[in-house]
């Protein structure tokens, strides 16, 4: 029995395409992260760098937590954060559906909107700005190693233990870049042949969750020889495929994962075997108030 929300963070569950992968040589699982109790892979990150910053005595019960995210960071942050009785401000763009604002103050966060013009780098400047001049502390997900750690800890061994060691191309969606660094790090130790492919958006897409990042803003934590292969997925192609999930499937899950899930195919289309992993990152109800259902 599990003493507290928090130890249901991880262990979730890969499930086999069995209608949009037609492949019969090719096996594509799906990892469903929305099966964490915040709804989100994020929740993997947030809990580790809350709970690491504490045993180092970086974060206390008077520390004002600060962070920029464009929704699924801040959910897990604040539900993770009012378990351990600490505040916490989230600062995101004014056009993030009001799903993920109402959920971040249901656990008790206090939420500040910036003008959507200037996005999720104007979200980080705000933050910034606040801890150079108002004493806050970012975790700053960007640039904590425990971002990508959580990943290297959790979602890498529970890949390689679910498929028995015989997973051959793991795709993930980019954003921050913690899960794609933390779990390529763990599964290059196991096996270096194991191919690890990125999701980035067309120069045109806008895709919650999947970003291609100004060089100024490039996340410290990535590097890019952790990564095999890049390949691009347009917004079209994102949204019609998480709508694809979700009526052939079964899958309900936001357009990031539908980015990841179109990547997938088209390696399973390509290849003559392997087992490919695909990382289904939260749950479709974070967009109902959007237009893509």
């Amino acid at each position: 029995m599990s003493k507290s929300i928090l130890d249901l963070v991880g262990n979730t569950p890969l499930v086999e395409s069995k209608v949009l992968n037609i492949n019969p040589n090719i096996k594509l699982l799906f990892k469903l992260e929305g099966q964490n109790p915040g709804g989100s892979v994020k929740d993997r990150p947030a809990l580790n760098m809350i709970r690491s910053g504490l045993e180092r005595g970086e974060i206390t019960q008077r520390t004002k937590l600060i962070e920029a995210t464009s929704g699924n960071t801040g959910i897990a942050l604040a539900m993770i954060a009012g378990v351990f009785g600490l505040n916490i401000e989230l600062v995101m763009p004014e056009n993030s559906t009001k799903e993920r604002v109402q959920t971040m103050r249901a656990y008790g966060a206090k939420v500040t909107l910036t003008s959507s013009d200037i996005g999720i780098e104007g979200a980080r400047d705000y933050a910034e700005a606040k801890v150079k001049n108002e004493g806050y502390k970012m975790l700053n997900q960007f640039a904590n190693d425990d971002n990508w750690r959580a990943h290297y800890k959790s979602t890498g061994p529970e890949i390689w233990q679910d498929t028995q060691g015989g997973i051959t191309h793991f795709v993930s969606s980019m954003g921050t870049t913690g899960t794609i660094m933390g779990t390529s790090t763990y599964l290059k130790e196991q096996n270096s042949d194991i191919q690890i492919v990125g999701v980035q958006p067309t120069d045109d897409s806008r895709i919650p969750g999947i970003r291609k990042w100004p060089e100024a803003y490039l996340p410290k934590i990535f590097n890019p020889q952790k990564v095999d292969t890049v390949m691009e997925v347009s917004q079209t192609e994102a949204e019609e495929m998480a709508k694809r999930l979700a009526k052939e499937e079964g899958i309900f899950a936001g357009v990031s994962s539908g980015g990841a899930a179109v990547v997938a195919l088209r390696l399973a289309s390509t290849l003559e075997q392997g087992t490919i992993v695909s990382i289904v990152c939260d749950r479709g109800d974070r967009y109902l108030s959007s237009d893509l259902f």
